[in-house]
């Protein structure tokens, strides 16, 4: 697929997770790479088969200072190969592309792994996300 195809797809992904994320993604630079490097993969302790589909990379919500705002903006990583490969199976690469801005974004607002996991289970369910969802009582 080309970068353009896989951006709109990102894009539809956006507007298909729950808005307490997407309302979110404006604060967030979303960067799309082809696959991680060897030294990242090495970095994270992820070794073959298994590979990264994306990456926060940032200072959580909940661990900034007063002082945090000359820093760089925080990036979400995507990387395109692995999420098309990870789709292949079930042909649904914005669900997976949803899924990983899901995982991505909880570790900005400073989610545990068990809290993203339960909003990436009612993504794919379908259900909606409660009122006090990540970012508090931000509407």
């Amino acid at each position: 697929m080309t970068r353009e195809a896989f951006r709109a797809l990102v894009a539809e992904a956006i507007d298909s997770i729950p808005p307490r994320f997407s309302a979110h993604v404006r604060n967030v630079a979303i960067v799309i790479e082809d696959q991680p490097d060897d030294d990242l993969l090495d970095d994270m302790g992820i070794e073959p088969p298994d590979t990264l589909l994306g990456l926060y990379q940032g200072t959580p919500l909940p661990e900034r200072q007063w002082t945090h705002g000359n820093d760089l903006p925080d990036r979400v990583l995507l990387f395109q190969g692995p999420i098309e490969d990870d789709a292949a199976e079930d042909g649904d690469v914005v669900g997976v592309i949803g899924e990983t801005l899901i995982h991505e974004l909880g570790h900005y607002f400073g989610l545990s792994e068990d809290e993203i996991m339960t909003i990436e289970e009612r993504y794919w369910r379908g259900e909606a996300e409660p009122e006090d969802g990540p970012g508090g009582n931000e509407r």
